[in-house]
């Protein structure tokens, strides 16, 4: 995140919202589409954006707003398989969209701190299908629980109902809290924003739906049991480690979550449908950190609930319950 603090951000009724702002009216070259401005979502790159606009909601309602995300049809991590789009996308679209509303619409300055207490979703298969464009979505938010401090805020929840072409096929929520520079300095000192250790082997990423090494974050050293794993957290990672931060993020935590799962129960090709995740402490860089999941029998449509903890110096970081649909149990894609 830049440094330089501007005196107040854009507001959604200025030309920054582009298309939504534009109304009826709008010329052709008022609907030239467009990304967020990424230090609103907290990326370096602008190739990671997902969000391309956003406004107020049609009902005027307050703390209620829309925002647009694309999806790319191909991406180095974020990889279409089997006919539908990586849910992460789905994740990371709903991360940055509470990110730019607290810096669009309430007022955090840039260079504050976010810190992601808990985040879900469930999907219908027909949300994830990959098409021949670009997968195009609207995320619906109405924010609440809000806790306002001065002119800005320090923390939200947020509910998000997600539609594809008219039809909402996806609910998630999220909450988040933010901290000044000068906050978050005195709560985390000078922690490191390298792990300081060799990155230890990935296991196979035939287990966990992978085909690069690179892009698997457990791995069996240290290992003592089975369905236990350490994570492999490699801060040069172009994805993962947009820039420099000083704990292990949130995303990379829900991907280790999700690479459990799936080799736990031997099902690397199973669809994500759903996600119910909570983070309770920071994942420090500098310490190992153990990943185990515990894979539940099938429910009647087939589904397998699947949770998994996470732990570092005994003490544990986050936990998350996942439920994936085996390949054998999914539709074909009809779009």
């Amino acid at each position: 995140m830049p440094s330089r603090v501007p005196p107040e951000a854009p507001r959604a009724d200025s030309q920054a919202t582009g298309l939504l702002a534009a109304g009826p009216a709008a010329t052709p070259q008022a609907l030239l589409t467009t990304t967020v401005p990424r230090e609103y979502v907290h990326r370096a790159a602008v190739s990671e954006v997902l969000l391309i606009d956003w406004g107020p909601d049609a009902s005027d309602q307050a703390d209620s707003f829309v925002v647009r995300a694309q999806w790319p049809r191909g991406h180095s991590f974020f990889t279409p398989v089997g006919g539908y789009q990586d849910p992460l996308l789905l994740i990371e679209s709903v991360r940055q969209a509470g990110s730019l509303l607290a810096h669009a619409e309430y007022g955090v300055p840039l260079g504050y701190q976010f810190l992601m207490w808990d985040i879900s979703f469930s999907a219908h298969p027909d949300a994830l299908v990959a098409g021949s464009t670009p997968t195009e979505v609207e995320l619906r938010i109405m924010c609440h629980d809000i806790v306002r401090r001065g002119r800005t805020i320090a923390r939200m929840r947020y509910d998000v109902s997600v539609w594809r072409e008219g039809a909402p096929l996806a609910a998630a929520r999220a909450s988040f809290s933010c901290t000044s520079p000068a906050v978050h300095r005195r709560l985390r000192g000078d922690r490191p924003v390298m792990t300081g250790r060799a990155l230890p082997p990935a296991i196979d990423p035939a287990e966990v739906g992978r085909t690069c090494p690179g892009n698997v974050v457990l791995s069996s050293s240290g290992r003592g049991r089975e369905n236990l794993w350490q994570l492999r957290v490699d801060t040069e990672h172009p994805v993962f480690f947009d820039h420099p931060v000083d704990h292990t993020p949130g995303m990379v935590l829900i991907e280790a979550a999700r690479q459990a799962a799936y080799a736990a129960t031997g099902l690397p090709d199973a669809l994500l449908l759903g996600l119910e995740s909570a983070f309770t402490r920071y994942a420090e860089l500098d310490a190992p950190c153990l990943i185990e999941a515990h894979p539940e029998r099938p429910g009647v449509t087939g589904d397998i609930p699947v949770r998994v903890r996470g732990t570092q110096e005994a003490q544990t970081l986050f936990t998350a319950d996942l439920v994936l649909r085996p390949r054998d149990v999914q539709t074909r894609p009809g779009r």
